[in-house]
């Protein structure tokens, strides 16, 4: 497994991040915006980030444009989390899908949100060849989620 991360820089941290977090909370969707809840694999505790929901065939995805930060790391350590938009709370389990499997999602992820995130992907856009996509795709966790109950 690639163990591939791009921390974010302090504009990210202290103001991208919390402004999206803030209007995500409040019930405004930035581009598709969510708060990842995922319980922290030590501790139990929640932990939050704002993410990008992406839907392909009807079915949700989480991608970690940093790469395997740790989000990642928690979500593979207990299966699942929540997904916060203003008051309305999804509970989710998730599966990771394998390198093989990522290409078309990927692809669709930066269609999307290239201009967002299109950094954290070494030069790879939504227009790139397949090869390109399979050489990034192991920096890249994807999950795909279920949800199991809306509150």
């Amino acid at each position: 497994m690639s163990t591939h991360v791009q921390k974010p820089g302090w504009f990210t941290v202290n103001v991208f991040n919390r402004a999206v977090a803030w209007l995500t909370r409040r019930g405004l969707s930035v581009w598709g915006s969510r708060v990842l809840a995922v319980r922290g694999r030590k501790s139990g505790q929640w932990r939050t980030t704002p993410v990008n929901l992406l839907t392909v065939d009807g079915q949700q995805y989480l991608i970690a444009p940093r790469g395997h930060v740790q989000w990642t790391h928690n979500m593979r350590a207990v299966g699942g989390g929540e997904l916060r938009l203003g008051k309305n709370v999804e509970e989710f389990t998730a599966v990771e899908v394998a390198d093989d499997d990522k290409t078309p999602l990927l692809r669709a992820y930066l269609k999307h949100w290239k201009a967002e995130v299109g950094v954290f992907f070494n030069g790879v856009g939504p227009d790139s060849p397949d090869a390109e996509m399979r050489r990034i795709a192991p920096d890249h966790p994807v999950f795909r989620i279920t949800v199991t109950n809306r509150r």
